[in-house]
């Protein structure tokens, strides 16, 4: 194991940590930390019981803005895998991130897909969108590269983790084709998906829906007066009559635009809530990334489908 580098002592101060070489003592269990919880159930998905796995953010947790506490940062060192998404989701962590991949094996899914199989931002010259995950196409592609770079540092494991990688791959085959028929039954004029900050593009690439967020791909991102005036115009002219909250973001900004709608006598009501940036609860309907997916695609089609008399 390569030695820890200098640069992690002030971060660890106080802290006895050594990180345990996989493999080599039965007493010390592999220990893979992700970032997110949809990171976190794929490479639970993948590895099975064959070692610990840990997400550090929580249901309801802004990755953009989420800054790594001590015991993160313990969790990270004493890990023997870190997983991670990458495109700076985890804005105010990848600095930590990127320095621990020269003393500890770390994986970045979105290193596994090709730069035209991503969306630009708007917001950022040269950035990348990150939600990555709501492509479920691109989502397996991720899920492939995972699966390789796992086997590649724990062999011993390899036909456990092809075994399962074919049947994650088949799993999300399914949920892509479930998604696509349920998004038909949305009349193609009431397709608009409004939310609070720019999460849903890949979703809307994927499966031909017009999407507009208040705030950028990033919550980091600041709005202003003139976006809630623009967004309130936009509702009104385009007779938009529903608008979605998320989970991690709060919603104060939707809130706003509501008002503002009806303040120019536009009936405007909340979709309902949808899972951005982080999963459910666990053991909940939204506690992994299958049923998060199914959730928010239930969610969105029952708040924007049209019954036709």
């Amino acid at each position: 194991m390569k030695m820890k580098k200098l640069w992690l002592l002030p971060l660890l101060l106080g802290f006895a940590c050594t990180s345990p070489q996989s493999g080599e003592d039965p007493k010390h269990r592999v220990s893979i930390v992700c970032t997110t919880g949809m990171i976190a159930d794929v490479v639970d998905y993948l590895v099975g019981d064959s070692a610990d796995v840990v997400a550090l953010m929580g249901p309801g947790v802004d990755p953009h803005l989420y800054k790594a506490s001590q015991g993160d940062v313990r969790k990270l060192s004493n890990a023997n895998t870190i997983v991670y998404n990458g495109l700076h989701l985890e804005g105010k962590m990848t600095g930590i991130l990127e320095k621990m991949s020269s003393s500890t094996n770390v994986i970045k899914m979105s290193e596994g897909l090709p730069s035209d199989r991503l969306l630009n931002s708007s917001d950022y010259a040269g950035a990348y969108d990150p939600h990555i995950w709501f492509d479920i196409d691109l989502w397996s592609e991720a899920s492939e590269y995972a699966a390789a770079e796992l086997i590649a540092e724990y062999p011993q494991w390899s036909s456990m983790i092809e075994s399962k990688n074919r049947e994650w791959q088949s799993e999300l085959e399914n949920l892509d084709q479930w998604c696509s028929e349920k998004i038909k039954s949305i009349p193609e004029s009431q397709r608009v998906l409004v939310t609070a900050h720019d999460a849903f593009k890949y979703f809307g690439e994927r499966y031909g829906i017009d999407v507009r967020g208040l705030q950028g791909i990033s919550t980091a991102a600041e709005y202003g007066l003139r976006d809630i005036s623009e967004m309130v115009t936009f509702m009104t002219d385009n007779k938009i009559n529903a608008i979605f909250i998320e989970t991690s973001v709060p919603k104060r900004a939707i809130e706003a635009v509501i008002e503002g709608c009806v303040e120019r006598g536009h009936n405007l009501k909340i979709g309902g809530e949808l899972y951005s940036d982080a999963l459910g609860e666990k053991g909940s309907d939204a506690g992994t990334y299958q049923g998060m997916v199914r959730q928010n695609v239930n969610t969105i089609v029952s708040s924007l489908k049209v019954d036709v008399q």
